[in-house]
């Protein structure tokens, strides 16, 4: 397997604390650069982790030595340097959301099909293990016949001044971010088809949804109730009902490594508590990545593309 050469496209949190220490301990990958607006942003990051800093997302997108592209900006500023990244002849991995609609989507999609070019959309919480365990349970009859799904991810709120997910422009609001989640999870579990029964988004300041709730029913009519927020009580879990009984997955999105997760299964008075190995799902997604580039096939087109047709009718329909 050839190693991807890899250029990070801003300088975020998850970037430096989550995204590059893991594409350092892969043997697929080779840092080549990270690039900020400010260079000393980018100078402070490249010497942590020994690649070359960039000043202008511009300059990195056009090195000749790079052949992928990691993009952790906000959702508001996606689409426009996926597609520059794309017509640069740049495979990409993207933070969710993808982009704020579904025309966006599709254009990124469309290019990348043309060019042949591999893009992921990192919900990476689909690679780790506990999931893989529930999928099992679901094959072994464990709760009987699927009946519906729920599932919920809304946290307490942040500072509203300087946090980008109140940020209209830069594509902020509950649903593109913690939304997002639970929808690749009713997708994951039930049917990549699913269709919108009915969805509602309270509004902040007339700015960004701060709150929100999604109905959607699969091609065998199961259903999935999907909550969201950024003014909760802390949720984080995926629920699947059974007529035989129930599994709740209690840390399903943000199983970081080294956090070892908790599966509950719940019968006919009777409730059992599984605690799951910590795994490392950052470094799977990267795994799959490094493959489909090497391959040269993206399996995530329709994923992505269903992901984000979701979104654009629950907020249309809202």
């Amino acid at each position: 397997m050839d190693k991807l050469r890899i250029g990070i496209l801003g300088c975020s949190d998850f970037a430096t604390h989550i995204f590059i220490p893991n594409v350092i301990k892969l043997k697929a990958f080779n840092l080549v650069a990270v690039a900020s607006r400010s260079f000393e942003k980018a100078n402070e990051v490249a010497a942590k982790f020994n690649c070359i800093p960039i000043q202008g997302y511009d300059n990195l997108i056009n090195r000749k030595d790079i052949n992928c592209i990691y993009i952790p900006l906000p959702v508001g500023l996606h689409h426009e340097w996926i597609m520059k990244s794309l017509h640069s002849n740049k495979h990409v991995f993207s933070e969710k959301s993808i982009t704020k609609n579904f025309a966006e989507t599709k254009e990124i999609i469309d290019l990348a099909k043309s060019k042949k070019l591999c893009v992921f959309e990192n919900f990476m919480f689909t690679y780790h293990s506990q999931i893989e365990y529930v999928l099992n349970l679901l094959k072994t009859d464990e709760i009987g016949e699927l009946r519906s799904l729920r599932s919920v991810f809304a946290f307490p709120e942040f500072k509203i001044d300087s946090n980008i997910r109140y940020k209209k422009e830069l594509g902020g609001g509950a649903l593109l971010d913690a939304g997002a989640y639970t929808i690749k999870a009713a997708s994951f579990f039930l049917d990549p088809d699913l269709k919108l029964v009915g969805s509602d988004l309270e509004y902040f300041n007339k700015q960004v949804d701060y709150h929100g709730n999604a109905l959607l029913k699969s091609r065998n009519g199961i259903v999935a109730h999907l909550s969201f927020g950024f003014d909760n009580y802390y949720q984080n879990l995926i629920e699947l009902w059974g007529n035989k009984g129930k599994i709740v997955i209690t840390r399903a999105f943000t199983a970081r490594e080294g956090f070892m997760p908790t599966i509950i299964i719940e019968k006919q008075d009777q409730k059992t508590e599984i605690l799951l190995p910590a795994d490392n799902q950052m470094k799977k997604i990267l795994q799959d990545f490094a493959q489909s580039v090497n391959l040269n096939y993206s399996k995530e087109y329709e994923a992505i593309l269903n992901q984000s047709k979701l979104i654009t009718e629950i907020i249309n329909n809202a």
